[in-house]
């Protein structure tokens, strides 16, 4: 029988406080002998499931079971150390949680470690747990992946079960994870989505210039020696625009559809509950139940052609590049007139996949000023494989 894990000392903000929920493993796999971090999203039998927010019912009881991405990696060996802090039932971008405070980024100390997988990236980053499991709806793996100097995924909606994890909006939730290295990084998506990386790394790369001019100069700067060298690898490279109808357009009507449908989400808790919630969060589900039913229709025709449009673009063996977050980490405590403006930006690069339910893999590539920022790679929907292949070759 294997012991329990040690409980980490906490020095970055990042569990959960006042819970320990420390679970051995299964199995003895792949992961053998690595430290598990979970997002405050996903069950732990034993433990309760609050999704970082005080009036979650799921707050008041234990869970019956492990989620299937919990259950999966402690089949494979990993040993759960503690669950991590999210924004308030994972409506956030930023990573600043009203209840629990915002957990210490460790590659950008002073500034926000990025969400709503907030917790977990900071345990990762900071050598808290070797990996963590985080959710990502609108890029809540992918912002603090870029902003904590990590490897983070996006894969497929569905490649991964969802079972046992409180959702937001099923047309685009995921299941995601961080790791250090591109090694453990590509062992961990092994056994989630159980396949192995592709056989050979992407045939083709096509750089979305649209993107790189959306991002701030110095991020774009940044990026450019990483990119010339994947570029160099692949040896067969394309200029696009990845969203020929503007990326603002694009991330308008991904924003019709995933905040309509997270507001239906939780509309029962939040008319039974009146829950107390940070203003932002509160603002987004206002926002959402403000959107007309009758515009979903077209908005799902709009998002249809954009992924049908990836699809041709990226073929079996293609990949697309862009910035993975147009800044780098902001500093914390900002204004919400002024952090609000940046969520919205960061959104606009990660609607670039997810409106496609596509998925993207951020490689922790470059700095600007010292502060990471990340290069990501999108493949069709369905291929991920190809992007842990090429984690593996390019991370």
């Amino acid at each position: 029988m294997c012991a329990i894990p040690p409980r980490p000392e906490d020095r970055l903000g990042a569990f959960v406080p006042g819970l320990d929920c420390r679970r051995t493993p299964t199995g003895d796999g792949p992961l053998a002998g690595l430290t598990l971090a979970v997002k405050d999203l996903f069950d732990v039998e034993g433990a309760p499931t609050a999704g970082s927010t005080p009036d979650w019912p799921g707050a008041r009881a234990p869970a019956k079971a492990d989620a299937w991405a919990v259950a999966a990696l402690r089949a494979a060996g990993a040993a759960v150390i503690g669950k991590t802090i999210t924004d308030e039932v994972s409506r956030g971008l930023m990573g600043e949680n009203r209840h629990y405070g915002v957990p210490v980024n460790p590659r950008a100390p002073g500034r926000v470690p990025g969400g709503s997988s907030s917790g977990s990236a900071a345990a990762v980053a900071g050598g808290l747990a070797d990996i963590a499991l985080g959710t990502d709806t609108g890029g809540s793996v992918r912002v603090p992946a870029s902003f904590c100097g990590l490897c983070g995924m996006r894969p497929s909606v569905g490649a991964i079960p969802m079972d046992g994890v409180i959702p937001q909006s099923p047309l685009f939730d995921t299941v995601g994870w961080f790791a250090r290295d591109a090694a453990t990084f590509a062992r961990v998506g092994e056994v989630l989505l159980r396949r192995p990386p592709a056989a050979h790394p992407p045939a083709r790369l096509m750089i979305a210039e649209d993107a790189f001019a959306f991002a701030d100069g110095a991020v774009a700067a940044a990026l450019r020696a990483p990119l010339d060298r994947i570029a160099a690898a692949i040896g067969c490279v394309e200029r696009i625009d990845v969203a020929p109808e503007g990326l603002a357009a694009l991330f308008a009507n991904h924003q019709t559809l995933q905040a309509r449908e997270a507001y239906d989400t939780f509309a029962p808790w939040l008319d039974a509950e009146n829950p107390r919630l940070a203003w932002e969060v509160a603002a987004a589900f206002a926002g959402g139940a403000a959107i007309a039913r009758d515009r979903r229709g077209p908005a799902m025709e709009r998002r249809r052609r954009h992924a049908a449009r990836l699809v041709t673009l990226c073929g079996a063996d293609g990949v697309v590049a862009i910035p993975t977050t147009p800044f780098p980490a902001p500093p914390r405590d900002l204004p919400r007139r002024l952090m609000w403006p940046l969520r919205m930006r960061a959104g606009t690069l990660t609607c670039i996949a997810g409106s496609a339910q596509a998925p993207q893999v951020s490689l922790p590539l470059a700095e600007v000023d010292g502060l990471p920022v990340g290069l990501s790679l999108i493949a069709a929907p369905g291929n991920d494989a190809l992007l842990l292949r090429a984690a593996l070759a390019f991370g």
